[in-house]
């Protein structure tokens, strides 16, 4: 009698399995990829992000709208599939998921699924303004001939200042208002930020009790920083990122063709056109 042996089929995989795979490098391909066609999407997604991110701003004006929780669960909704196509297009799971950048999108998406619980915490969904411009995503796409260059560093600090502008308004706004009387919309608080981030401080708006101070500090120390950083950006002399192979000096003078650190020759490319 002949024993029949069952040998396991090695990489054969189900339909569903195939489809999951498929899916993964479609996702790949649209995210990563170089294709007109995936460098299109990536336009689209960051002009609906643009847009997204101008709601937030106005979300404390508009809350009050009939149709305010429909654009909310609509912005939801775009968001899930977004984060879920990027969770696939990503090589490494396990690095997406330490990425402070991802988990700020979790945060906003919590959010939007729960805007009645989490209502007070609406303002930390400005901080999508800062995934947006701090991702590789971005300057892929829109930034490709700016990426790594003196450009991207102003941006990434103005944004950042923006953003920091923007989230203690609506931290302001969502903890105050109605609580004291000097604030009473939305520009109250901007204008509480502002005045109090350039420390002009003209005394009109005082946020009241320890916390209030507290905050007051926090805003003038951060804002000033984030300031100060910008105002280095634009005043200091123009350098490319080029790294020296022989000392490693990171930057030099666009038309630069010794290490000023070592004296090696360089080659930095003209990006011209």
């Amino acid at each position: 009698m002949v024993r029949q042996t069952e040998t396991p089929e090695t990489g054969a995989t189900g339909p569903a399995e195939e489809r999951g795979l498929r899916l993964k490098a479609r996702a790949r391909a649209l995210y990563h990829g170089a294709s007109p066609a995936a460098v299109k999407f990536r336009f689209g997604v960051i002009i609906l992000d643009l847009i997204i991110i101008a709601f937030f701003i106005a979300a404390p004006i508009l809350q009050h709208s009939p149709i305010y929780y429909l654009i909310d669960y609509a912005i939801a909704v775009f968001l899930i599939l977004d984060l879920t196509a990027r969770f696939l297009a990503a090589p490494d799971l396990k690095a997406w998921l330490k990425r402070p950048l991802a988990w700020v999108d979790i945060i906003v998406l919590l959010t939007l699924l729960l805007p009645h619980l989490l209502s007070n915490f609406g303002f930390l969904r400005v901080l999508r303004l800062w995934t947006l411009v701090e991702s590789d995503f971005f300057w892929r796409t829109v930034g490709r001939r700016y990426d790594d260059t003196r450009y991207e560093e102003l941006t990434k600090a103005a944004v950042r200042l923006l953003t920091f502008v923007f989230v203690i308004t609506g931290f302001v706004y969502a903890t105050f208002i109605g609580r004291f009387e000097g604030i009473g919309g939305w520009v109250d608080a901007l204008y509480w930020t502002v005045t109090s981030l350039t420390t002009t401080g003209y005394g009109d708006i005082i946020l009241p009790g320890v916390w209030g101070r507290l905050l007051s500090i926090a805003v003038m120390l951060g804002g000033v920083s984030l300031f100060i950083r910008l105002m280095q950006l634009l005043v200091r002399p123009n350098k490319v990122l080029h790294p020296c192979h022989h000392c490693g000096l990171q930057r030099h003078e666009p038309d630069a063709s010794h290490c000023k650190a070592c004296g090696n020759l360089l080659n930095i490319p003209n990006h011209e056109d």
